[in-house]
């Protein structure tokens, strides 16, 4: 998906970028680490000295996990699309409709990809 943020870019395709932005955001977010895991020092003498010294690792996530990011913010946009029926809102529901199908069209491609896996298993 980070390498076809670029290649929409260069397209111009706003539904594309719009969808892949908001989606690589949340895959972000999602590997962030909570703030309760996160020690807290209680006094200034004991807090950590140097460079990268309060940097803690990111999750890793599965593939399992990426795909369910990315069919959350597919339906989401399809449920919002839904609720535009007003005339006056069809081109904000035909925008979210081509960015749900740009992510579903990352879903199809993972979901090749891990039959592929567990065929050669």
């Amino acid at each position: 998906m980070r390498e076809a943020l670029p290649e929409a870019m260069r397209a111009r395709d706003k539904a594309a970028v719009s969808a892949l932005r908001a989606t690589l955001a949340a895959l972000d977010n999602a590997e962030a680490v909570p703030v309760e895991a996160v020690p807290r020092a209680g006094a200034l003498e004991a807090s950590p000295v140097g460079a990268g010294a309060t940097e803690a690792a990111r999750r890793e996530l599965g593939e399992q996990d990426v795909v369910g990011i990315v069919r959350a913010e597919a339906s989401e946009r399809l449920e919002a699309a839904a609720q535009l029926t007003a005339p006056a809102h069809a081109a904000r529901a035909e925008r979210l409709r081509a960015e749900a199908a740009v992510l579903l069209r990352f879903l199809d491609g993972a979901e090749d990809k891990a039959e592929d896996v567990a065929a050669d298993a």
